[in-house]
């Protein structure tokens, strides 16, 4: 009897830490997407200049990008995932609350580098362990559920941020609330950690191999990818820059596109279940229109550059890490999202 229902248990219980790992997610997204609505509006009344914040924006990506492959290592060599994704959590409530008290444009960047630092760290070790589950439930369907709640968060926190600054008239008294959600993430880990399942059908054990041939084409076209993707702060600071929005409606422009984002990513994921990596095609082919609609036109074409966007990244985000997680074992995932996320970034 026990042997029939195994599966379904192993089913439900991925599903359950899944849903749990996707409210740490949606909570941290709440304190990071709603400080990256802002940040860009937020540098240029500290005065620093366009080519400030493309600089900014990029290298804090660049220090993303590198620490996440060195941490993704570490957890791979160390097996403690837990420890280094609480460690990258707690990062997270303390730079993005402490962005309510800087007086200059220097002091808000090296914040910004340090929570985008928070997030490296922790990124490898969480989608191991958000993998492990997705083994049991379909990598798309489970990296599109994880989006959704991801980008339930996204949503939120623009529009608190949002109520923020048309109560204060001020960006820099929003980061302060986004506190909560920074602390609700971190104790929404332990819940994620207490919920972790012990499989009814343990899994063989696998000796530890070199990262596959066809990881690395991956990577580089990821990376290419990347490397055309236009990203919001700089679209928010032309938005504010041009007047084409009131400041309260940019944040709320980005919750729009988190919305689209998190649509986008439990479709992709559906699809890729089914038809595999060829359905990435459609989101890129909509993610280019962003960067001429947002700044080659009005405030029309600047709205539908933000929906473009926001399905290229909701495509990206259920479907790049599912084809990771289909060709590496367990014992290189850390490694390779490492490596990967977001080579992509």
């Amino acid at each position: 009897m026990r042997s029939s229902t195994a599966p379904r248990d192993d089913h439900r219980a991925a599903v359950r830490f899944i849903v749990c790992f996707g409210l740490v997610s949606l909570f941290a997204d709440m304190t990071y997407e709603g400080a990256h609505s802002i940040v860009g509006p937020l540098l240029k009344g500290l005065g620093a200049s366009a080519a400030a914040v493309g600089i900014i924006a990029g290298f804090g990506e660049m220090v993303a990008a590198s620490l996440r492959f060195f941490s993704g290592r570490l957890a791979d060599r160390t097996q403690a995932y837990w420890k280094i994704a609480i460690a990258g959590y707690a990062i997270n409530l303390v730079a993005v609350p402490a962005l309510a008290f800087v007086g200059t444009w220097q002091a808000a960047a090296a914040l910004i580098i340090v929570e985008r630092a928070g997030k490296a760290l922790r990124g490898p070790s969480r989608d191991v362990l958000i993998s492990e589950a997705n083994d049991v439930v379909g990598h798309g369907f489970g990296w599109g559920v994880h989006a959704a709640m991801d980008q339930t968060g996204a949503i939120l926190g623009p529009l608190a941020v949002a109520a923020a600054v048309a109560y204060t008239h001020d960006f820099g008294p929003a980061f302060l609330t986004l506190g909560i959600p920074a602390a609700l993430a971190l104790l929404s880990v332990f819940l994620a950690r207490a919920a972790r399942p012990q499989y009814a059908k343990p899994k063989e054990a696998r000796l530890a191999v070199d990262l596959p041939r066809a990881f690395w084409p991956y990577v580089a076209a990821s990376g290419m990818l990347a490397a055309g993707f236009l990203d919001f702060p700089l679209m928010a600071y032309h938005f504010e820059a041009r007047a084409f929005f009131a400041p309260e409606v940019i944040p709320l422009l980005y919750a729009g596109a988190m919305a689209v984002e998190g649509i986008a990513a439990l479709a992709g994921g559906r699809l890729y279940d089914r038809f595999g990596i060829g359905v990435l095609a459609g989101g890129i082919a909509l993610s280019l229109l962003a960067l001429p609609l947002a700044f080659l036109t009005g405030p029309a074409g600047a709205a539908a550059s933000v929906v473009c966007w926001g399905i290229g990244m909701g495509a990206q985000d259920a479907i790049l890490r599912s084809g990771i997680a289909r060709v590496v074992s367990m014992e290189k995932r850390g490694t390779a999202f490492g490596t990967f996320t977001r080579s992509s970034a």
